[in-house]
């Protein structure tokens, strides 16, 4: 994604095949950073953000179940499926350091990850990721309007109008990934696996919420998108506080603003996400 990667096939432990690419080297005490991304999102969503990592130590992105080149998955996609998958890719890629990146819905996934490996994490990055300390978010009128724009959506993938926005955040990314990108997210196929992966996410955040697993203590920067978008400037100041809840509560934490970004920081901001990444990385 800038530069071309090595392709590999994860196996999970119930056999199913997850599409991975490795891209740059590390020394064996370096970290590698494994990039989780946002619902319904492929492994191209971290384009403009893997070179500048992979010129440091190697990096990872993959494709969860049904999305990109990653076969469906016919089971349940609940957050416990999602962090069960992201092991299985910790554990192919072991034995580690990591160093764990995920935007939005990816955010919850590595933290459940790095709650099941703490051994094996170096540090966590969370990018305007969603976060059960946002009550906004698991209000019962934000479940109602999720209960009745799902049906919708699948109408809305066919109609093109997902495809439109996902060639509007591609262009912001460089060969190959603007391509792939394209190609692969915001088909039917990918609509679908976010649909599935979003039919009990606020259950699921709610679960957190009430039996939080514990973290490992390693540093923890939480990136949030200052600027408001079409959800409201109440939402985007609730996430913001929660995450910087969220970083203080940690021994470790660190909270950064994306000033000029809202909810998409690794295509508005990418620089900002590298460095940060960049940080728990040693020279």
């Amino acid at each position: 994604m800038g530069t071309e990667g090595a392709d590999e096939t994860v196996r999970t432990r119930d056999g199913r095949a997850l599409h991975a690419v490795v891209h740059g080297a590390g020394g064996a005490a370096t970290p590698t950073v494994v990039f989780e991304a946002g619902m319904g999102a492929s492994r191209c969503s971290w384009g403009a953000v893997l070179p500048g990592v992979a010129e440091r130590t190697r990096a990872v992105v993959y494709d969860r179940s049904g999305l990109g080149r990653s076969p469906a998955d016919p089971a349940h996609r609940d957050l416990r499926r999602l962090v069960d998958d992201l092991v299985d890719v910790l554990d192919h890629f072991a034995p580690g350091p990591f160093v764990l990146v995920g935007h939005s819905w990816g955010g919850p996934i590595v933290r459940g990850a790095a709650a099941q490996r703490p051994d094996r994490i170096a540090g966590l990055v969370l990018v305007d990721a969603t976060d059960e300390g946002c009550d906004l978010i698991m209000t019962k009128a934000n479940e109602r309007l999720e209960r009745w724009t799902r049906p919708v959506m699948p109408l809305v993938a066919r109609l093109g109008l997902v495809r439109m926005m996902v060639r509007k955040l591609a262009a912001q990314l460089p060969e190959p990934a603007r391509s792939e990108m394209v190609a692969e997210d915001g088909t039917p196929a990918a609509m679908r696996a976010h649909l599935a992966e979003s039919a009990g996410s606020i259950a699921d955040l709610r679960r957190l919420r009430d039996h939080a697993e514990p973290e490992p203590d390693v540093p923890l920067t939480v990136i949030s998108g200052a600027r408001s978008s079409r959800l409201g400037r109440s939402r985007r100041d609730a996430l913001i506080a929660a995450h910087r809840t969220r970083a203080d509560a940690a021994a470790q934490g660190r909270h950064v603003l994306a000033p000029d970004s809202t909810h998409y920081v690794p295509f508005t901001d990418p620089a900002l996400v590298t460095t940060e990444i960049l940080r728990l990385i040693p020279d």
